[in-house]
């Protein structure tokens, strides 16, 4: 799309509002936690009486114009939202500028309930919407794709929120006085709190943005950047299902949280990339297979010593992996999960691409017998990893595969 000079200027409006609306559209963006809780998603002007009468958690209010509900849950909002309510739907899109329609969209994309015609929006929420619209219209998002970035963005916020709330405001806001309740606590401690958060998301946004920039520079070509070639790893719990039928639900929950931070942090330290966790199951990518092969081994090495974990298994594969969101699909990733399924305890299957590319790479023999017939032990030592071939399999909905086990060598 190619913008006009008004279009143009109206992204620039857009993108450079005053700093107090600034302030505003950084809140707004940076906690779609606080959206979530406020609901701000409109309808596309069909009238409902039911939903004029809750906000977007789908709580009650007094009345679709007047700010009823709880007074101190108000407060909050206000405070996480840095602006009380102002807005209907139909007055936010008309203030911004935009049709209903895309209006809906985007708070939609966002994961934000449908309100009917509840005043439940903010100046900040009129100036996010703008700022959409101003990219489209200036021809710098298409509106697919700025429909896009909404959801990608409302989808990892509110897991975040959800985090933050439930295992970080929770614990600290036991009471700490008697006669003190935890919601009264809550409001001093988010006011401290929230600033600080705030800055801590965009840091870390800014950093995974440089890094993700990075790997899409070095990518070979124009197709590399969405289908890319990959090693892609999964690591499952052994006997999960089990275990949620034997402990408590604190004790899973504490299982599952001690597996996913040693999983993050394993892989990340080195130079994996977490793509997401399912509880008893973690999906972690690398751009060679040495490192995803490293990060398999030692997230077996590391729960094996650890008496509370179940064993683990582990199944890698290598190829081209289309990526969209943060996430990953395609062949291969199917391939790496059916790896995991068939892998025996406390080990890591691979597949016959992922030990081709240890091979041309360096990082292990092809085969052992040919290493030791042709090299001296000095240089046979020299290879980081060890494959041994298992037996041919069917593998449902991949045909027939050869998997290797990969071991560590001495």
């Amino acid at each position: 799309m190619t913008a006009d000079d008004g279009g143009t200027s109206r992204a620039v409006r857009a993108t450079g509002e005053d700093s107090g609306a600034r302030e505003a559209a950084g809140r707004t963006a940076g906690e779609s936690a606080g959206k979530r809780a406020e609901g701000s998603g409109p309808s596309a002007g069909r009238p409902d009486r039911d939903a004029a009468h809750r906000d977007a958690s789908g709580r009650d209010v007094e009345d679709s114009g007047d700010e009823g509900g709880d007074p101190l849950a108000l407060r909050l909002e206000a405070l996480i939202l840095g602006a009380e309510r102002r807005y209907t739907p139909f007055q936010a899109a008309r203030a911004a500028g935009v049709s209903m329609d895309l209006a809906s969209r985007f708070w939609r994309a966002m994961g934000f309930a449908d309100i009917g015609q509840a005043k439940a929006l903010t100046e900040a929420d009129v100036l996010a919407l703008r700022r959409l619209a101003g990219l489209v219209e200036a021809g710098l998002l298409s509106e697919p794709m700025a429909v896009q970035v909404a959801r990608s963005t409302g989808q990892t916020t509110a897991r975040l929120a959800d985090w933050q709330i439930d295992s970080f405001l929770e614990g600290l806001t036991e009471p700490q006085e008697p006669g003190m309740t935890r919601t009264e606590i809550t409001y001093p401690l988010v006011e401290l709190l929230l600033p600080e958060l705030e800055e801590f998301l965009v840091y870390v946004w800014r950093r995974q943005l440089a890094a993700a920039t990075g790997r899409v520079v070095q990518a070979q070509d124009d197709a590399e950047m969405v289908d890319r070639r990959l090693a892609v790893g999964f690591a499952d719990l052994v006997g999960f299902t089990r275990l949620t039928r034997r402990l408590e639900e604190e004790e899973l929950g504490e299982l599952v949280e001690a597996f996913e931070t040693t999983a993050a942090d394993l892989v990340a330290a080195h130079g994996g990339r977490l793509i997401k966790t399912l509880g008893d199951e973690v999906l972690y990518a690398a751009d060679d297979a040495g490192t995803a092969a490293e990060i398999g081994l030692r997230l077996i090495e590391t729960l094996t010593h650890d008496e509370t974990m179940p064993e683990l298994r582990v199944g890698i594969a290598f190829g081209t992996v289309t990526t969209r969101m943060g996430d990953v699909f395609g062949t291969t990733v199917n391939l790496a999960s059916r790896l995991t399924s068939i892998a025996p305890k406390d080990a890591v299957l691979v597949d016959g691409a992922f030990a081709e590319e240890l091979a041309r790479s360096g990082d292990a023999p092809k085969s052992e017998a040919e290493a030791a017939a042709s090299a001296s032990p000095e240089e046979v030592e020299k290879y980081r990893f060890a494959l041994q071939p298992m037996w041919q399999r069917p593998v449902r909905g991949l045909g027939v595969v050869e998997p290797w086990l990969l071991t560590r060598r001495n």
